[in-house]
Formats: C-alpha cells, sequence, structure tokens
C-alpha cells in the first residue's frame, strides 16, 4: 500500500498522522486534507453515489508532523442526492471545512458534448517540476509534474494559463476519487508565474466538480491540467481549471480563490 493510500485508510478511521514529506510551508498540502475528507465523507454513505462536488475551505494550517483528527456527518439524503459536511481539526483547532454532494445518476434530456482539451507537448517534451529545497513544496516529491502550457512559476510571465501533465510518482493501486482530488491541488496557484521571484501563496477556497461516468484512468496514466486566471489583485486571485485524460476526455473540474502575499 502507498503511503497515501495508507493515509486514506487511517482518514477513514477518524485519524491520521501527517509527516513532514506531505508539507507545504509550515502547513500541510491542502490536497491531502482534502482527500481525507472526502474519504470520512464516503465512510458515511449507505450506498455508492458518486461524488459530484467538492467544495473546500481552508480555516488554518495543519502543521506537518501531528496528528489531524477527521470527522464527516451526513446533512441531508435525499432520492438522488446525499449532502456530506467533513471538518478536521488540529490540537482542537478546526483547519479544514469541506462540502460533498453525492448524486446518483438519473434519466435527463440535457446532453451536452464535453468541452475540449487544449493542445499541449507530450509529457516526455515537457518541463519537469524541479524539487528546489526552500522553495518547492515538500510534498510534490510524491508526485510527477510536467509544465507544456503558459508561464512557468516565478519568471513573470504575463499569460493567464498555466499547466501541464501530472500524475502520482509512485503509482497507486488505482485511481479513485480521493486521489484525483489531491492530484488537482499539487498544481501551484496559477498567478505564481506572474511573480519574478519566490513568494508565498495558498488556496483560501476552492471548489471541485467531476465528470460522470468518469473516463478510465489507469495508476500510471498521465493527466492534463490547465489553469486559468480569471482575475487577481489586491493580494487575492480568481482561477479556474480543467482536466483532461491523454486521450482528451474531461475528467473534473476546479476552481479556487488563492492568496499571494507579493
Amino acid at each position: 500500500m502507498s503511503d497515501f493510500d495508507n493515509l486514506m485508510h487511517t482518514a477513514r478511521q477518524g485519524r491520521a498522522e501527517l509527516t513532514p514529506d506531505w508539507g507545504q510551508g509550515r502547513a500541510t498540502f491542502g490536497g491531502l486534507l482534502a482527500a481525507m475528507a472526502h474519504e470520512a465523507m464516503r465512510a458515511e454513505l449507505v450506498d455508492q453515489r458518486p461524488l459530484r462536488s467538492l467544495a473546500i475551505s481552508f480555516v488554518g494550517p495543519a502543521a506537518p508532523d501531528q496528528t489531524v483528527d477527521v470527522s464527516a456527518e451526513i446533512l441531508r439524503q435525499g432520492k438522488a442526492v446525499t449532502q456530506v459536511e467533513s471538518r478536521i481539526h488540529q490540537d482542537g483547532e478546526t483547519v479544514m471545512v469541506a462540502l460533498g454532494s453525492f448524486g446518483s445518476g438519473r434519466d435527463s434530456e440535457v446532453s451536452v458534448e464535453q468541452q475540449s482539451a487544449p493542445e499541449a507537448d507530450k509529457p516526455d517534451a515537457a518541463r519537469p517540476m524541479p524539487q528546489i529545497e526552500g522553495v518547492t513544496p515538500d510534498f510534490l516529491r510524491h508526485y510527477d509534474l510536467r509544465f507544456c502550457l503558459g508561464g512557468f512559476p516565478f519568471t513573470g510571465s504575463a499569460d493567464r494559463t498555466m499547466g501541464g501533465w501530472m500524475r502520482f510518482r509512485e503509482a497507486p493501486a488505482c485511481i479513485t476519487h480521493s486521489h484525483l482530488v489531491a492530484l488537482v491541488d499539487t498544481w501551484p496557484p496559477a498567478v505564481l508565474p506572474h511573480l519574478s521571484k519566490p513568494a508565498p501563496a495558498s488556496t483560501l477556497s476552492w471548489t471541485m466538480e467531476l465528470v460522470h461516468p468518469m473516463p478510465s484512468i489507469d495508476p500510471s496514466d498521465w493527466l492534463l491540467y490547465q489553469a486559468t486566471i480569471d482575475q487577481a489583485r489586491d493580494g487575492y486571485g480568481l482561477t479556474r481549471a480543467g482536466i483532461w485524460t491523454a486521450s482528451g476526455e474531461l475528467v473534473a473540474r476546479s476552481q479556487q480563490t488563492v492568496t499571494v502575499f507579493a
């Protein structure tokens, strides 16, 4: 069992021991916490309704070398949709709140084709994210990111887009919704290429919607990510992103409000 999968297993039990290799500065990688929240939510479900939407608010930093408590509560279960809330606490303080919407499919007259994937270089031709001590977050050692869309962080780019290919460095046994949640959050905020030197930034709030039926994704498959800045000012940026398989199938959409301290 991979380290990520082991953490997901312990999160379903209500408690997980965080380790420094999942750190992001003085905090723990938010995608890992969001995936833990999803696991806790799914443990409360009485059926296999798939995750449709996940809304996350990062209330405070979770220290990457301490235990967190993960809880979940069903707020309402309808005929097709179940709403579940999850909270993560550390030392008695709330560090993250999440709301998940799980919905069964239904017959509908509405059918619209997915948004097409952007043109991108192949992963082998893309620029790997380097591991730079003191600059690159520790948690990225668990992932393989390849930049090929828009600007690279801290290069003073004026491009509104940023992205490329992503996958786990250690392939899990399978790709679940929890794996996708964590993968989508691995990318640095799309505002960072606009800076000419390193500066801290973090996600304030995040919403992710998943496509169903979920495309077939092998554990070692590359996924394509492209984020676009809608607006940035006063230390905050509004960004949205799409995630596709290597064959161009839409997997998920993501929106974030990010803070940048520069």
